[in-house]
């Protein structure tokens, strides 16, 4: 059937689709993989604390979601390679990657005083973590002629963070290599997209804007709040929307696209 075609709550439908997400065990990781499991899909839940990919695996199970719980280190391309195999494996097809491990590697550093140890570290993890899974990811996909591959920008792929926003707030700003790879990984969703668009293929990136964990120090909480146009600080939930959007056949005809999500905080 035609995806014009399909009512609105079947466009959304994800019954019988297999998600992986890497970084998937943790804050907007596993609210994505919980967004796509409350949709029907078989989640894949990666990232290097095997323990607790289990565990959230679990609790996904226990709300009735087909789950599984892989470590992996996305650096490693066997690693990644394995996860990808033991998907396709267990469910035999995969047809949403979700490239969501990465961060800022802490202690940031910062010109003149920069570290290139820190800057190597922060690009592998982002850069080419989201290279490999998604590679990997693409070779399934393009055998199935069919498939959707989500990165995981930044705001701060797009725009540099102004340190006196975190000053006196007690809260990890990410430096110069965080901000290099975050606009990488953005292009690089749009190469994704050109070359992987005659296979059946979308690939679209989804940069939140400041999305702090529950432990985040109040003052920065109240800064994220006013700093929105909508006045409020944003919730992993927020992410649920737009990932749902971009797994389903809701959004086929979207491709080589940056969605940001941020409550308004980069229209100023």
């Amino acid at each position: 059937m035609e995806v014009h075609q399909l009512e609105i709550q079947n466009l959304f439908d994800l019954n019988g689709k297999v998600a992986i997400i890497t970084g998937g065990a943790t804050h907007l990781g596993f609210a994505m993989a919980s967004a796509l499991g409350e949709l029907g899909a078989n989640i894949v839940i990666a990232s290097r604390r095997r323990d607790l990919c289990v565990k959230r695996s679990n609790e996904l199970k226990s709300k009735g979601i087909n789950s599984l719980g892989i470590g992996c280190d996305v650096t490693d391309p066997i690693q990644v390679d394995q996860l990808v195999n033991q998907t396709v494996s267990e469910y035999g097809r995969l047809d949403i990657m979700v490239c969501n491990a990465g961060g800022a590697v802490k202690p940031a550093t910062f010109v003149p005083n920069g570290d290139i140890e820190e800057f190597v570290s922060t690009m592998e993890l982002n850069v080419n973590g989201t290279y490999l899974s998604a590679n990997s990811a693409a070779k399934i996909m393009v055998n199935q002629s069919s498939g959707s591959i989500i990165t995981i920008g930044s705001i701060h792929g797009s725009l540099t963070n102004d340190k006196r926003f975190y000053d006196g707030t007690g809260f990890h700003r990410g430096g110069a290599s965080y901000q290099t790879a975050k606009a990488g990984i953005i292009n690089f969703t749009r190469y994704l997209a050109m070359e992987l668009g005659e296979f059946g293929v979308n690939a679209n990136c989804i940069s939140p804007g400041m999305i702090p964990k529950p432990d985040a120090d109040l003052k920065m909480l109240d800064k994220c709040m006013n700093s929105t146009a909508l006045r409020r600080r944003g919730l992993p939930s927020d992410l649920k929307g737009v990932v749902a959007l971009l797994a389903s056949e809701a959004g086929s005809w979207i491709t080589g696209q940056n969605f940001i999500v941020d409550g308004g905080f980069t229209i100023w």
